[in-house]
């Protein structure tokens, strides 16, 4: 089955447009993880657990893995964890990668073969040649960088080429050039609602990846009103902080459980 499929079979099944992000900072973990030297796989693995089934993806961050020893490890072990117990998740490996071709390759195989993912997200900036690797692998999910959630955004993504804003390029170069197999998304920050709904125009009904939701300021109704498609769907609205660090006490997972059903619940209201 393809990311897109999976995907959307989650959509429609579970009834969920939440995505999980797994961002784990040791220094926020529960008490309960002070002298555990598997940390890093324990917490992100009991909050994977706990959420699932108000997940419509799980996001793991590849930075906060790889910035520890043995990270990329505890890494591995969290994604296949996730592909044997709840195989109906898809995960998105969040690396941003975009490199030359050959370089590209590489990383293609990092996310896909090495980690297991079913999707990473990509830098476009470099075009086509560095996003063929990934794009080749039309049973995996290819998820540009649009217009991002950062204050930053707007410094080059805004930026008219021809009359428009690059992000606009990027979201019609995506959609109707490198979609041939369906397998493409991007990322929209909820924090810019109205680039949302004209990138939302410009795309049709491919998935949007979107971050930005509570730490960051990002209102759900304006996401969903501006994002969603005809049926309801096409969104993956992102959550990491406020999920994995909603308590810091003994019900840690419990408590993220309960934050990923208030947010599954947020958004269908207003779908």
């Amino acid at each position: 089955m393809t990311f897109t499929q999976k995907l959307r079979n989650r959509w429609q099944q579970a009834d969920t447009l939440v995505c999980v992000g797994l961002d784990p900072d040791p220094a926020k973990f529960p008490d309960a993880f002070v002298d555990d030297e598997d940390a890093l796989f324990s917490f992100c693995r009991d909050i994977a657990d706990a959420t699932a089934e108000f997940a419509c993806a799980f996001k793991p961050q590849i930075a906060y893995f790889a910035a520890r020893n043995d990270g990329e490890a505890a890494l591995q072990r969290l994604i296949a964890h996730i592909n044997a117990v709840h195989p109906d998740v898809p995960v998105i490996l969040d690396a941003k990668r975009g490199d030359i071709g050959s370089t590209a390759e590489q990383y293609a195989t990092e996310a896909f073969d090495r980690f297991g993912a079913d999707a990473v997200t990509l830098n476009p900036y470099m075009g086509r040649d560095s996003a063929a690797p990934f794009l080749q692998r039309s049973d995996r999910g290819c998820i540009f960088l649009c217009h991002t959630s950062n204050p930053g955004a707007r410094d080059f993504q805004e930026r008219l080429v021809d009359g428009a804003p690059l992000y606009q390029h990027i979201a019609h170069t995506i959609a109707n050039d490198w979609n041939a197999d369906g397998n493409c998304a991007l990322v929209v920050g909820a924090t810019f609602p109205e680039e949302l709904k004209v990138i939302r125009g410009l795309v049709g009904d491919m998935p949007l990846l979107i971050p930005g939701v509570g730490a960051q300021g990002g209102d759900v109704e304006a996401v969903v009103k501006n994002g969603k498609t005809v049926d309801g769907t096409g969104l993956m609205i992102n959550s990491s902080r406020g999920i994995l660090y909603a308590s810091s006490g003994a019900g840690y997972a419990e408590a993220a459980a309960d934050a990923a059903r208030d947010l599954r619940d947020a958004i269908n209201r207003s779908r």
